[in-house]
């Protein structure tokens, strides 16, 4: 007797990006899905470029539900996976549609989760124009550097081998338990229109749920776009971005909520958002560090060496 196929629902907001979000659709097409169940949810959160139209006319089987083009990634997320739950799935994978996926990356994902009860798996992010080159995967806190520091140098070649624990997964692609939802929530989309995944699996953390990296998964993803400098901006541009515009990437407010909600303790958060201001002041911010200006990057396979959860 053939064992039934694991549900998966495949989550990701889109808006105006028609050719990125059909060259995601289309990477998926051609995942291995044997003994998965995949279903695919768009969230066309108010395109003007005929994204919705597209995917209807080329992949009718994806189910899309409409926004109204304010819903941003975190709330348009939220859609997507109330939507995706409609389907009694075991599994949501959340992601980005500035993606594309190895063939075999939902079979590590897939089998990685179903090896370790209550965990929460994120795949190895890597850059499609530099792909052996490692994006936005485990950073780790500093509460004295100021909060998450990123890599700049790490590769496929120094990654640990095999799975290990975080204490975030950054949300290009990260497959949640339904369960995980139904027990701890969605994102907040209040405090975080545009980055919910910085608070989301650091609470799923707290309430008993492991986060892992399954190096094996990988995932080629677009490079960030840098937000335009503040000294570039005008005076009335700068409040904005500084006080009001909580999706904005240099927005105060969100980076406290951010550092409180994110940190492996508030106290450390508060302490780590004192040192993001004071490194702010003097011209030594974070993304400095996340370039690596200020110290340097030992290979991930040692920093993680006492995490590997694989052995």
């Amino acid at each position: 007797m053939s064992k039934a196929p694991i549900r998966v629902e495949i989550v990701a907001p889109v808006h105006n990006r028609k050719a990125i979000t059909l060259l995601c659709l289309r990477s998926l097409s051609r995942i291995n899905s044997e003994g998965i169940d995949v279903h695919i949810v768009i969230v066309d959160d108010g395109s003007t470029d005929g994204t919705g139209a597209a995917i209807r006319s080329q992949f009718p089987e994806v189910e899309i539900v409409d926004g109204n083009g304010e819903l941003w990634f975190t709330e348009g997320t939220n859609r997507g996976v109330l939507a995706a739950l409609k389907h009694d799935p075991q599994f949501i994978l959340t992601i980005n549609d500035d993606a594309v996926f190895d063939s075999e990356f939902l079979q590590y994902m897939v089998a990685t989760a179903q090896k370790y009860p209550r965990s929460v798996v994120g795949s190895l992010l890597l850059l499609w124009d530099t792909p052996h080159k490692l994006f936005q995967t485990s950073p780790v806190w500093e509460t004295w550097g100021g909060g998450w520091r990123h890599w700049s140098s790490q590769t496929v070649w120094t990654v640990p081998a095999k799975p290990w624990e975080v204490g975030i997964i950054v949300g290009n692609c990260v497959l949640i338990p339904a369960a995980a939802f139904r027990e701890c929530g969605l994102m907040d989309s209040e405090r975080y229109p545009n980055f919910g995944d910085a608070e989301h699996t650091p609470r799923l953390k707290r309430l008993g749920w492991q986060l892992i990296i399954d190096p094996r998964a990988r995932v080629f993803c677009q490079p960030n776009t840098p937000p335009p400098r503040l000294r570039s901006m005008g005076i009335k541009k700068m409040i904005s971005a500084l006080v009001l515009d909580l999706g904005n990437g240099h927005n105060l407010r969100r980076r406290f909520f951010a550092y409180v909600d994110g940190a492996p303790s508030k106290f450390q958060g508060i302490l780590a958002y004192i040192m993001f201001l004071a490194r702010s002041v003097v011209g030594k911010t974070n993304e400095r560090a996340e370039q690596g200006q200020i110290q340097p990057e030992e290979p991930l396979n040692i920093t993680f060496a006492s995490s590997v959860v694989d052995d």
